[in-house]
């Protein structure tokens, strides 16, 4: 299988590997126009609109009455799963609730002898839109993203969550879904998919809310709905095809590499799977296993595709060059498959979530250990974070000054305001003055 082999020295070799992987980043400017013109009717014509398209695209027989799922098939679907499964979802989803409690913040004052207040009041946001795309025409729910996109607005204390998913042709959605939303406390959840669903979350329609914070992954018309909804909603990122990197030294087992580069390959012609290694013998060891373990796989032409494209396998001179090309490769996913990974970890300066050691592959955090899996990608990992409460917060600036704080400082805030021109500025704080 056609692997790209590269060596990495120093920063000159730089420029090449990231005009190869720039590439990823083309966006698809054929949609705009059809997105906007399905908000537009969103916006517009509501319901109608909602149900137009998915009788188009999804049910050929919806009606306007099978938008909302009624709270019976939500919790019937909880009573028909097999206890086993209803099991791991409530602990995959005690461990993502523990690790997100971590993250609230609180509120804060503070005080200043001549009276003076100043703080910082954090609060959620009032609803919340989450969107789980189907996936397969809904049997490949998932479950995952339902619960890393509601568990950190919940522990933010938003009180008022929706759900949208796209309905199977029968006009259900698939039983995992719906458990997950039961065991997690969500009551309202809509059948509706790709921009038209992200339309509905953000404009409202006769039977949605409108919300204020919209969460989820999707596909290319789902990611070109929120882009163009930036500055009249709050999005949790635009996201792009998923990566992988591995830092590795020759402590590593080959088998484990290429098996953890093809987690990500198999979700998108589009994902990146490197390999970067100072062992030239296991860098050829993990070529032949990337071949042998992808004809395996059921998704082995997603993954071969996206392999042949971008995945590669990169040699550097030592681990110290490794950590370097880490940082310049930014990636979603880390994972330092080293003897020691905690003496490499303080190099580590972007990654979205980093996977330390050889029994850390990446799945353990897509779907079990506790920390969210919604991450940036292509390379926005050097100025953003992972989903977090704090995507589900807005926090309100408090000053309370004193009658003597102005006394004093007046004068020097009203010299500020003339000097930018703004008479009526220097005069507010004049008039308490006198």
């Amino acid at each position: 299988m056609p692997c790209r082999t590269l060596d990495y020295t120093n920063l000159q070799d730089w420029p090449a590997i990231a005009t190869w992987l720039d590439r990823r980043k083309d966006p698809d400017t054929t949609v705009d126009g059809i997105v906007r013109d399905i908000l537009a009717a969103v916006k517009d014509r509501g319901n109608d609109a909602l149900v137009e398209y998915t009788r188009t695209f999804d049910c050929p027989n919806f009606d306007g009455s099978m938008l909302r799922v009624p709270k019976e098939a939500i919790d019937a679907a909880l009573a028909d799963l097999p206890r086993a499964d209803i099991a791991i979802l409530e602990e995959a989803i005690r461990r993502v609730r523990d690790f997100h409690a971590n993250q609230k913040e609180k509120s804060w004052w503070t005080t200043s002898p001549d009276g003076t207040i100043l703080g910082q009041m954090v609060r959620p946001v009032d609803r919340v839109g989450l969107y789980v795309p189907g996936g397969q025409g809904g049997e490949t729910p998932l479950i995952s993203s339902l619960i890393m996109n509601a568990i950190p607005a919940q522990v933010a204390g938003v009180e008022s969550i929706a759900v949208t998913s796209p309905p199977r042709a029968d006009a259900t959605l698939n039983p995992y879904i719906l458990a997950t939303a039961a065991l997690l406390g969500l009551g309202e959840i809509h059948l509706a998919g790709s921009a038209w669903a992200i339309g509905a979350l953000a404009y409202g329609t006769q039977t949605i809310a409108p919300c204020d914070v919209l969460a989820g992954p999707g596909n290319i018309f789902v990611a070109t709905a929120k882009s163009q909804l930036i500055g009249q909603v709050g999005i949790d990122m635009v996201a792009g095809p998923s990566e992988i990197v591995i830092l590795a030294d020759s402590s590593a087992t080959p088998a484990w590499l290429a098996a953890d580069m093809l987690s990500q390959a198999e979700h998108d012609p589009l994902a990146a799977s490197i390999l970067v290694t100072p062992d030239t013998g296991l860098a050829e060891e993990v070529r032949r296993e990337l071949t042998t373990q992808c004809t395996a796989l059921p998704r082995g032409q997603i993954a071969a595709k996206s392999l042949e494209s971008w995945g590669g396998v990169i040699t550097v001179p030592d681990l110290t060059a490794g950590a370097e090309l880490v940082n310049l490769l930014a990636p979603e996913h880390l994972e330092l498959a080293l003897a020691d990974p905690w003496t490499m970890l303080g190099s580590i300066r972007h990654a979205g979530a980093i996977f330390m050691g050889h029994t850390s592959p990446e799945p353990v955090g897509d779907y079990f250990a506790g920390p969210n899996h919604v991450l940036p990608t292509l390379r926005t990992v050097r100025f953003s974070s992972a989903l977090s409460v704090q995507n589900f917060c807005k926090k309100s600036s408090v000053i309370a000054t004193s009658p003597g704080y102005v006394a004093e400082h007046g004068h020097k805030i009203a010299r500020l305001a003339r000097l930018e021109g703004l008479e009526a500025h220097a005069r507010s704080v004049e008039c308490r003055t006198k």
